[in-house]
């Protein structure tokens, strides 16, 4: 310790040890939450153990083995993929252009605004209790609205073909608002002497929009694609009230996948493994996204 402080004059020394005491804390408390639960969960995934006995049983890669070899697991992979991809595309895309209308001077935009940034500060269980009611095929509301134009609503819920889209369409309508409003505050960030240039320069309503406002509003995209592509992939709440994973696994993603072998199979391996390749996927993605964000992002 003598050696570490040669050299350094006494003040040096009571500024380092400030910072020790105020940031070391700190990065203790973000090791013990965050990298320590990591590391603990990937211990798990080698180990048979059923969270009640007091001993954990060393088995390798047999939980590995058995998740990758089993039939469900290219079905989960799928599932997991196409609820997350569908769920950044419609969020960003659906998003931007409610984004667009609501940056318009129109009256009564502000409490537009509200409504649709509502749905965020609801719970997951509660939005999908009330749209297991608009789903019903016999009375809900929208089974009324497709039958009043003469078509036969689907069993949305319960048909493997449009359960999966049902949960995206909710997740999407949850999620959106968020979207909505970091969009908004990238427009209005983006200076007004860009349109202004771009008008003189006889550019349209297309151009502007292409080669101003889309440069403008890339690092708010970047943001978004990230943080919507995370929450697809640990959406839990909505797809365990409305479809506990059915019908037949249509709706069963890692996440739920890793709650059933975790919390209803008490097999904590298992779930070991499947958060181990949720976690990959998830880390995945985002280098990819990073990747192509140094050629498509644009700071200045």
């Amino acid at each position: 310790m003598e050696r570490i402080w040669r050299g350094h004059s006494v003040a040096e020394r009571r500024e380092w040890l400030l910072f020790i005491a105020l940031v070391g804390p700190n990065f203790l408390l973000f090791g013990l939450f965050t990298y320590w639960p990591l590391i603990y969960n990937g211990y798990l995934s080698f180990v048979r153990w059923d969270m009640l006995a007091p001993t954990k049983t060393w088995v390798g890669l047999d939980n590995y083995q058995y998740l990758f070899n089993s039939p469900e697991f290219a079905t989960i992979i799928v599932n997991t993929i196409v609820f997350t991809l569908a769920a950044v595309l419609l969020t960003c895309i659906i998003g931007l252009l409610i984004a667009l209308l609501l940056n318009l001077p129109l009256r009564g935009r502000s409490g537009v605004r509200g409504v649709v940034f509502s749905p965020v500060m609801l719970s997951g269980a509660a939005i999908g209790i009330v749209w297991i009611y608009i789903f019903d095929p016999r009375y809900g509301l929208l089974d009324i609205f497709i039958g009043a134009f003469g078509f036969q609503s689907p069993n949305w819920l319960l048909d493997t073909a449009w359960a999966m889209p049902a949960v995206i369409i909710v997740h999407v309508w949850k999620t959106i608002g968020y979207a909505v409003v970091i969009y908004l505050a990238g427009l209005q960030a983006i200076p007004p002497e860009l349109y202004e240039a771009a008008v003189v320069d006889g550019a349209g309503a297309l151009s502007r929009f292409r080669h101003v406002t889309l440069p403008g509003l890339s690092p708010v995209v970047f943001f978004l694609v990230i943080t919507t592509l995370l929450a697809g992939f640990q959406s839990f709440d909505i797809i365990k009230v409305m479809t506990n994973g059915g019908p037949v696994n249509a709706t069963t993603t890692l996440i739920y996948y890793l709650y059933q072998e975790g919390f209803v199979g008490f097999n904590a391996g298992r779930a070991g493994v499947s958060a181990v390749v949720l976690f990959l996927a998830m880390l995945t993605f985002t280098l990819v996204q990073m990747r192509f964000s140094e050629r498509s992002v644009h700071y200045s």
